[in-house]
């Protein structure tokens, strides 16, 4: 099968088109499916340019991709309520291929395209799970800190369903983006706590997408606990909980799947690039100025 393989850390000119990558198999609990559109993520940079190998060689080839699109071709065995032909999107590993195996998965909206659908598991999965860690009350005040990137932008879509008034922060060329998805906009950087403040007095939780300014966050909510981070390892030491995974990913991809066929959700694709142009879709990852995520179309 086609796939992209990168057997040296580096640049995303390292990432390869190969077309004789061994197909996966589906194994118990997981399905298989023909790929249509595969999302690119933060982490497949850290990934390949060796950031998460803590110093150790690379030996073979890697392949990337954390979330996928497409039709079930494989059912693995203890799997119910899923069969060939079904269209789903959701997680898994090696995505950047024609076939992928998915750990958890959810019916794609007939509303959304398989790309629109391929960018929706990371994002939503995640903010599900951060926005049950802050717990929030319909009405209560949530600030996401980098709201206009993939993840940004699905804890926005459902801190709003779930009720919650939800300011957002982002750089100005992306206020009118987080207007559109409900959010009140606010810059980052220099001013933050200010900037919070004229809007609201009374933030009381903060879901941290960005990684950066939590001196600020911290300022602004009053209190560690009411802050959950999925970019800032070292929040931690003050007290902050770091969200990396973990929890019931099917349930949470089902409830993202129902409430994206209602509209309620929704996280914009700023670009989609046909698989060979990984690199190109790479470098405007690591640019952090897509404005929305950035899909890999396979068929």
């Amino acid at each position: 099968m086609r796939a992209i393989q990168f057997s040296q850390y580096g640049g995303p000119e390292v990432l390869t088109l190969v077309s004789d990558a061994a197909e996966p198999t589906a194994g118990p609990g997981e399905v298989r499916i023909r790929v249509h559109a595969t999302a690119v993520n933060p982490f497949d940079s850290k990934v390949r340019s060796g950031m998460m190998a803590a110093g150790k060689e690379l030996t073979g080839s890697v392949m990337l991709g954390l979330e996928a699109s497409g039709v079930v071709d494989q059912v693995g065995p203890d799997v119910t309520g899923t069969a060939v032909g079904d269209a789903v999107f959701g997680l898994g590993s090696a995505t950047y291929a024609e076939y992928a195996v998915l750990r958890a998965w959810a019916p794609k909206p007939e509303r959304l395209s398989f790309a629109e659908a391929a960018a929706l598991a990371v994002g939503g999965e995640t903010a599900l799970r951060v926005l049950g860690l802050l717990a929030l009350e319909p009405g209560q005040v949530l600030l996401v800190h980098g709201a206009a990137g993939g993840v940004g932008q699905a804890i926005v879509g459902l801190g709003i369903a779930a009720g919650l008034r939800v300011i957002g922060t982002a750089s100005e060329a992306n206020h009118d983006l987080l207007r559109e998805l409900g959010a009140e906009p606010v810059t980052y950087g220099d001013g933050l706590v200010s900037g919070v403040g004229r809007l609201s007095h009374d933030v009381a939780g903060i879901a941290d997408a960005a990684g950066t300014q939590m001196t600020d966050l911290l300022a602004i909510a009053g209190s560690p606990d009411r802050i959950v981070t999925i970019a800032n390892y070292a929040a931690r030491d003050a007290g902050v909980r770091f969200s990396g995974g973990g929890g019931d990913a099917r349930g949470a991809l089902q409830r993202v799947s129902e409430l994206a066929a209602e509209g309620k959700v929704a996280v914009r694709v700023a670009r989609a690039f046909d698989l060979t142009e990984v690199a190109a879709a790479h470098q405007l990852s690591e640019s952090r100025r897509a404005g929305g995520k950035i899909v890999l179309t396979v068929t």
